[in-house]
């Protein structure tokens, strides 16, 4: 029987950051970081930058320019996928269960396919529709749709913009390119790369082996969140973390080598604080994404970006990018605990960093 490791907070979170990449010295190649990453979160939200700028940048450097990505997507070499930008390659891992879409899906999948098929009109016309003139933005589409999506959130009646999600999920079609309204769609033939399919079991297993290496550390089981799963089955080894509950699996790849730490500005989408739980378990970090809340209601701001120093999430950078002025305007540098005047240099001159790399000048409100 296999030994549990005991390990500290500080193992856990050192893991942690060496399995992101956000340790020294950094990554240099941006398709070979989001392969170790697996994947990039494609938000359209830009307060200070796309949520794939911020992340690619927060591990590349000054030298990654804005929208990089962008070039990528359309060489094919990434795919968006679920709202996630992937390396292409990997959707070797994806194609034969959306072939075999809903299989063994749970109950809410199962009705999705229902609805689909009682709007097989709907479904046919959008496809003959992008076989004749693909790719096309939403808005281009027929809306064949007999039967209503129903449901008590803000995709009630929302039709079009399900079915293209289920087609997703189906195999059918795939995004082409752009983002929010003026996303494009074509077929999936179009846009994936031609792959061999793994087997659904091994094709699940390899995500899994691939998440736990992304993270490091991990749950085997974990609250689902929307795209992306946070838990990698029993895969790795069984870990207790000192201080938290239960038992975690960990990649034994990092349970060699040194650490050395840096100081980075991290996206409210990075994967290290992605998971909230794992963020407050392992780092006792404490963050929210707050844009969707009254301003008064706030405690860090619109789009606060989570301040990593080392192997420690210690403060969130509340700042906004004013193109129109050519500012960065800085509001709030919220300190979970009072820096050090070490600390506080290295992240003021992250910030600096952050300007410089945005083109913008630099502006502290008061």
């Amino acid at each position: 029987m296999a030994q549990t490791l005991e390990l500290s907070r500080q193992q856990a979170r050192r893991i942690a950051v060496r399995a992101q990449l956000l340790d020294e010295p950094r990554p240099e190649d941006l398709l070979e970081l989001v392969r170790r990453l697996t994947l990039l979160q494609h938000d359209p939200i830009s307060a200070i930058a796309p949520s794939a700028d911020l992340v690619l940048w927060s591990r590349l450097g000054e030298d990654y320019e804005p929208g990089g990505w962008v070039d990528a997507l359309e060489r094919g070499r990434l795919v968006e996928l679920r709202g996630m930008l992937r390396p292409a390659e990997d959707m070797a891992l994806y194609l034969a269960e959306m072939a075999e879409w809903p299989g063994d899906g749970p109950e809410h999948v199962q009705t999705q396919a229902r609805w689909v098929e009682a709007n097989r009109a709907g479904r046919e016309a959008v496809i003959e529709a992008l076989r004749a003139d693909g790719p096309l933005p939403q808005s281009e589409l027929p809306d064949r749709c007999e039967l209503p999506w129903r449901s008590s959130g803000w995709n009630n009646n929302k039709n079009l913009t399900m079915l293209l999600g289920f087609l997703v999920d189906a195999g059918d079609v795939a995004v082409a390119g752009g983002t929010g309204r003026d996303r494009l769609w074509d077929l999936a033939e179009r846009i994936y790369p031609d792959v061999e399919p793994l087997p659904v079991p091994e094709a699940r297993r390899r995500r899994d082996e691939r998440r736990l290496a992304s993270l490091g550390i991990a749950r085997a089981s974990a609250p689902r969140t929307p795209a992306e799963p946070n838990d990698v089955g029993p895969l790795g080894v069984e870990a207790v973390v000192e201080g938290v509950r239960g038992r975690w699996r960990v990649d034994p790849a990092y349970l060699e080598g040194s650490f050395e730490g840096r100081v980075a500005l991290l996206s409210p989408f990075d994967r290290l604080v992605y998971d909230r739980r794992r963020a407050l378990e392992i780092f006792e970090f404490d963050y929210q994404l707050e844009m969707y809340k009254p301003a008064a209601k706030r405690r860090w701001g619109y789009y606060a970006l989570p301040i990593l120093v080392g192997d420690r999430l210690l403060g969130k950078l509340d700042a906004k990018a004013d193109l129109a002025a050519g500012e960065l305007r800085v509001f709030a540098v919220h300190e979970d605990e009072p820096f050090d005047a070490r600390t506080r240099e290295a992240v003021e001159a992250e910030i600096a960093s952050l300007a410089d790399w945005l083109e913008l000048e630099l502006r502290r409100e008061r």
